[in-house]
């Protein structure tokens, strides 16, 4: 990895972020923004910071936490705020992002591994 990349793990995300989920509103709402905001923080904490690129390319690693079936859109969408919290650490957009997706192999707990590559220089 170059000193312009960027390898960020973020926890599994709650149960109640999944389209799935029959939860209320606002206990969703209270989990996405947490989520959201600790994403940021543990972004900036790995070293990612504010970057001077027009996009991002970049690769979802979901490492569950157990061998469990689950649809890779719902995944998608249960790390919305995750990713959310990286737009807000790298000050890049979410909707000019390049996103790949894929599974790896359970880890205890879960993970989620966020890769991130600058693109084009502003």
């Amino acid at each position: 990895m170059t000193d312009r990349q960027f390898l960020i793990r973020l926890p599994w995300p709650p149960a109640v972020l999944s389209p799935n989920a029959r939860a209320h509103w606002a206990r969703r709402a209270s989990a996405a923004k947490k989520y959201r905001a600790d994403a940021c923080l543990l972004s900036q904490s790995q070293g990612c910071r504010a970057l001077d690129a027009d996009r991002l390319t970049v690769e979802v690693i979901f490492c569950p936490p157990d061998r469990r079936r689950r649809d890779m859109d719902n995944l998608l969408a249960q790390i919305k705020s995750g990713l959310d919290g990286i737009a807000d650490a790298t000050g890049i957009d979410d909707s000019t992002w390049h996103i790949g997706i894929r599974r790896d192999e359970p880890v205890q707990g879960g993970a989620v591994l966020v890769h991130v590559t600058p693109g084009e220089d502003k």
